[in-house]
């Protein structure tokens, strides 16, 4: 607030009571007004600044209310992921458990096909060591010496061979050794694998080894590569009116 007595005694040195009681007089209504005009634009100014913070505010609340509707719907989306993942985890238990038994299966239904090869196999050489002593002498004039047998021969002292067919024979006064096997349908590769064994064993005997192979079926191929190698072959068919 201005003082306007000081003015005016300070003024009416130099220039008199009246004048300078109008002096004081004006000044005292120039600070009035400019004391007003300011007030009134500061005013007017908080008032624009209140009102770009009150819309800056509802802005704010509005991005705020969609920030938290997106967050919903994440959380959602989120959740139904949870589920999804549970019941893919779910899923995945079940095939799991599914393979592990069909796996069980699989190794039950090998197991129970390999014990079927075995006996079809077994019955097979069975048929041959019947058989082989009769065709044997009919084609080759070859005299089997005892029977035949499955079993084992000793390649070393406490080292043995297994033997499907082995036995011993002569034919014209030549001593013989018979080493066959069965297979209910030969491939090449079994031939071949034949052949290693017969090479194996003859390494081992003084007697001539005499190999036969014994299957209910084979191609034309493979019964000439084992004619090639000096193999005979015999059909099952081929056994069966020997048997008693």
């Amino acid at each position: 607030m201005v003082d306007t007595l000081a003015i005016f005694n300070d003024l009416r040195k130099s220039l008199g009571d009246e004048a300078a009681s109008k002096m004081a007089q004006i000044i005292q209504g120039l600070y009035e007004e400019l004391s007003q005009a300011v007030t009134k634009e500061d005013f007017d100014e908080l008032k624009a600044v209140v009102k770009d913070l009150a819309e800056a505010q509802r802005k704010t609340e509005e991005r705020l209310d969609r920030l938290a509707e997106r967050v919903e719907e994440l959380a959602q989306a989120q959740a139904r992921t949870d589920s999804r993942l549970e019941e893919l985890a779910e899923a995945q238990t079940r095939t799991e458990n599914r393979l592990e038994k069909l796996i069980f299966e699989h190794k039950k239904t090998r197991e129970q096909l390999g014990d079927l090869s075995h006996t079809v196999g077994y019955r097979l050489e069975d048929e041959a060591i019947w058989a082989l002593p009769t065709l044997l002498k009919k084609d080759f004039g070859i005299e089997v010496d005892g029977e035949l047998e499955r079993g084992y021969v000793e390649l070393s002292p406490g080292r043995y061979f297994e033997v499907n067919i082995w036995g011993y024979a002569s034919k014209n006064g030549e001593d013989l050794a018979i080493l066959g096997e069965a297979k209910t349908q030969l491939k090449k590769k079994d031939v071949a694998n034949f052949l290693k064994r017969v090479s194996r064993l003859q390494g081992v005997t003084e007697k001539k080894i005499f190999p036969v192979l014994i299957t209910y079926q084979t191609s034309p191929k493979v019964r000439e590569f084992a004619q090639k190698e000096g193999i005979k072959i015999y059909f099952s068919f081929e056994l069966k009116p020997t048997r008693s």
